[in-house]
């Protein structure tokens, strides 16, 4: 009886070992996900934190003494990048485009073949040109054996001759405009443009109606490139052949392009009272393209003085900010702003010559938001 209520007993115990074990998983997965959404929340901190980065233009310092720039700048003028040997290549004659090998943006060679004419009609008359000239040189072949024996005048003889010469005149004209079916290039060039497809008449001349093209394609000879601006009458006695200049193109305004005065044209425009004047490029690089905007900054003629060198590094006038009586830039070292204190020595339209402050190779921040900070951290762009 006793075993019996013990048993009874023991059944009315509560086990709390399988409790045990499902409040320690409980607590394991509680810890799990409190790390997941501290390393989501530590991403996305992170993520927000590069889109809050400012992006900046940059400027690397450059020696007063090195630089090209336009710190002796007597004057400035803007144009455009124009070619010199440039051209629309047509045909010498009118006919049907077979095939075109061209595309924008190919450098072609001088001779290269840009486009195929149809020449059918123009080989049967080579061919029937040459058939002729066989033909009179075997007439003139033959009277010259009856000349020998007295059986033709000499008279038949000049005839003969004559008409062989004619014949071959014929044949060098057909086999000139066979020639001329294949359109070549003038020049080495770049192709800037595509102006007619196969199937489509082309003719050196204009046509009625808009149906017939008068050029395969325009070429642009790239090592003719320079530069034509426009300078006020007023002050083109500050401009001499010869000149040194530095040219900044609109789309890369930081890169200084040294120059020089090639030429100022002999005439002047009433309606705009300004003179043009062409510059050379004297760097050449792919990045220049033929009408591009671009600005001119004339220099001085300054013969060269060991003895007077000018210090200080150059940064374009965009990037010194004013606070109260003092200048500073922001200089960037390893992402961060360094708002810094610096002396301007003298300025011109565009640059200004920084004595003290900051050092050649220094990157400066080009003309720089108001909302910048010291100790900012940025993207450089």
């Amino acid at each position: 009886m006793n075993d019996e209520k013990k048993e009874l007993l023991n059944d009315l115990k509560i086990d709390r070992s399988s409790d045990n074990v499902s409040d320690g998983g409980s607590i394991n997965k509680i810890i799990v996900l409190i790390t997941i959404l501290l390393v989501v929340g530590f991403l996305a901190f992170q993520f927000i934190q590069n889109e809050e980065l400012v992006e900046v233009d940059s400027y690397k310092t450059k020696s007063a003494m090195q630089s090209n720039n336009s710190s002796a700048s007597v004057l400035d003028a803007s144009g455009y990048v124009t070619a010199r040997r440039q051209a629309t290549v047509s045909s010498k004659i009118t006919g049907k485009v077979l095939e075109v090998y061209i595309e924008e943006g190919m450098f072609v060679e001088k001779g290269q073949v840009l486009a195929q004419l149809d020449d059918s009609t123009v080989q049967a008359e080579l061919n029937f040109a040459k058939t002729q000239l066989k033909e009179a040189k075997r007439v003139f072949a033959r009277t010259m054996e009856l000349r020998k024996d007295n059986l033709a005048s000499q008279a038949s003889v000049d005839a003969a001759e004559s008409q062989v010469e004619g014949l071959q005149a014929r044949l060098d004209i057909s086999s000139q405009t066979v020639s001329d079916m294949k359109i070549r290039a003038p020049f080495s060039g770049v192709i800037i443009n595509k102006a007619a497809q196969p199937g489509e008449m082309i003719s050196p001349v204009s046509a009625g109606g808009g149906f017939t093209r008068t050029g395969i394609g325009t070429i642009v000879d790239m090592s003719s490139l320079e530069v034509e601006v426009d300078v006020n009458e007023s002050y083109i006695n500050r401009v001499q052949p010869g000149q040194p200049a530095t040219t900044n193109l609109n789309a890369y305004p930081n890169w200084d392009i040294a120059s020089e005065v090639i030429a100022i044209i002999p005439t002047a425009d009433r309606n705009k009272a300004t003179v043009k004047v062409r510059i050379k490029l004297l760097e050449r690089d792919q990045r220049v393209l033929p009408d591009m905007g671009a600005k001119v900054s004339f220099l001085k003629e300054e013969a060269p003085n060991t003895s007077n060198k000018v210090s200080g590094v150059m940064v374009p006038i965009a990037s010194i900010k004013k606070e109260g009586g003092s200048s500073y830039v922001f200089v960037i070292k390893n992402g961060f702003l360094i708002k810094t204190k610096v002396e301007v020595a003298d300025k011109s339209s565009n640059y200004a010559r920084i004595s003290k402050g900051i050092e050649e190779g220094d990157y400066v921040v080009n003309d720089p938001d108001a909302e910048l900070k010291d100790g900012q951290e940025v993207l450089i762009k």
